[in-house]
């Protein structure tokens, strides 16, 4: 559906707009002065749009807060299809709320949005944006199906916008040195990655519907593309992310920071094939579909590239605020979200968001030996400045949607196998699109009018 049959038919069903992007006017900003401010739109206005992240207080760690820190920014608008969620958002921006996307998107005056809609809404909410001329800082993980990635990457070139996935560690500067340190030849060959994404992030939950919809929420606009249910606070709050019609559950919410920063390094781009195994196994009574142990494995020319996730592991740390930003590293045996390269002359372990990295060559008298280490800190900050910097030159962001697209393909290809019991998924490395027939009902899901994106986006 293009952007203007849309927005007819959104007249036709009061529909509203709600979860957390920034929006950017369709003439771009890199026509007018460098001295002019960027006016950006935030939609959705729950999680990362508004809250803290994880609890630490970072600075710049919202959408609100960090964009509002740059001198060369204004929030415009806060639009959510939750009231309460928008409101409160707005009065710590200093905003306008508004409760309807349309208003965001006809605004010529914002210049670019910060998609930080549910996973289900991040594709659509980034391809309308693209087609209303702004550009997008759109959040992780990139799509809730491959189809709607490839769809993403077209709409960003066909409207020649700038949109920037949120996979920050692309932008920090620990991780660029990692990579060139790999590059070097210092690591060797690598013919092993090994990514972890091991955590409490799980809830044991059932279903709870209720008849009232709570004033002041658009329900059918939460819902968008996926299909028609009746309100649940469940849902609504949080748990979506372990239902599929919503979400990839915790391997596309977070663990694709890890995929992302692991391909990225190793300079990988489509497996040839995939394939993951896992269950649901310490809840077995809960209505979470998603699983809480899975092990995937990709497979490249000359490499093996596995994820291993454990969602009821409380006993595994996720690196803190303090390790984030501050010149320590992760007790690596327990850490959540590390990444270990086994190369050829030595082993590299590296942590996310923070953490830095060490090498490792054969012990010495029973202790470790570190050949090379850095120290790293949570880059949000330089990511969206990056993303801020590339509105203006027109130049490709850090982590432009073609290389969110295809890390969030990863968790794609494993939710596939996963879904159809284990099978070996093989896949087009040209195209990145799954070869095996039975798998084209899980690379593009069947969408709700007039929440649609068409096929000529």
């Amino acid at each position: 559906m293009k952007r203007r049959e849309f927005m007819k038919k959104g007249v036709q069903t009061s529909l509203t707009f709600g979860a957390g992007l920034t929006i950017l006017t369709s003439k771009s900003i890199a026509d007018t002065s460098a001295n002019n401010k960027i006016n950006i739109a935030l939609i959705g206005c729950g999680g990362r749009g508004r809250a803290l992240l994880h609890g630490f207080n970072y600075p710049n760690n919202t959408h609100i807060t960090g964009f509002q820190e740059f001198a060369d920014v204004n929030v415009l608008y806060c639009c959510d299809v939750q009231k309460n969620n928008g409101e409160k958002a707005a009065a710590a921006a200093k905003a306008k709320y508004v409760p309807d996307i349309r208003t965001v998107l006809d605004d010529q005056k914002v210049n670019a949005v910060v998609n930080a809609l549910p996973d289900h809404w991040h594709a659509l909410g980034a391809i309308l944006a693209c087609q209303a001329g702004k550009d997008v800082y759109t959040e992780k993980p990139a799509s809730h199906s491959g189809w709607e990635g490839q769809k993403m990457v077209e709409a960003a070139r066909k409207y020649k916008r700038i949109v920037q996935h949120g996979t920050q560690n692309r932008s920090a500067s620990y991780n660029i040195e990692a990579k060139k340190y790999i590059e070097s030849g210092k690591l060797g060959k690598i013919h092993l990655c090994r990514v972890f994404n091991q955590k409490k992030e799980m809830n044991s939950f059932k279903i709870k519907d209720e008849k009232t919809i709570p004033e002041g929420l658009n329900w059918s606009a939460w819902l968008g593309p996926a299909k028609e249910r009746p309100y649940s606070p469940t849902i609504i709050n949080r748990d979506w992310h372990e239902i599929w019609d919503f979400s990839s559950g915790d391997l596309g919410n977070d663990g694709v920071h890890q995929i992302d920063l692991a391909r990225w390094l190793i300079g990988k781009e489509f497996p040839k094939n995939a394939y993951a195994v896992g269950g649901r196994f310490t809840d077995p009574n809960s209505d979470a579909q998603t699983p809480d142990t899975l092990i995937a494995s990709y497979e490249y020319d000359d490499l093996v590239f596995t994820v291993e996730e454990t969602l009821y592991t409380a006993y595994m740390y996720k690196i803190d605020g303090v390790v984030r930003q501050s010149d320590m590293f992760p007790y690596w045996m327990q850490c959540a979200t590390r990444i270990e390269l086994y190369g050829t002359k030595g082993l590299m372990i590296i942590g996310r968001h923070g953490g830095g990295w060490e090498v490792y060559s054969r012990p010495k008298d029973r202790k470790p030996v570190v050949v090379a280490s850095a120290f790293g800190r949570f880059p949000d900050v330089e990511h969206k400045r990056n993303f801020l910097d590339c509105i203006r030159s027109r130049e490709l962001p850090n982590a432009d949607i073609e290389k969110g697209h295809r890390s969030t393909s990863l968790v794609h290809y494993s939710t596939i196998s996963y879904r159809l019991g284990g099978v070996k998924i093989e896949i087009d490395t040209e195209t990145g699109i799954p070869k095996n027939p039975e798998a084209a009902q899980y690379w593009k899901r069947d969408y709700r009018e007039p929440y649609i994106i068409s096929e000529n986006v």
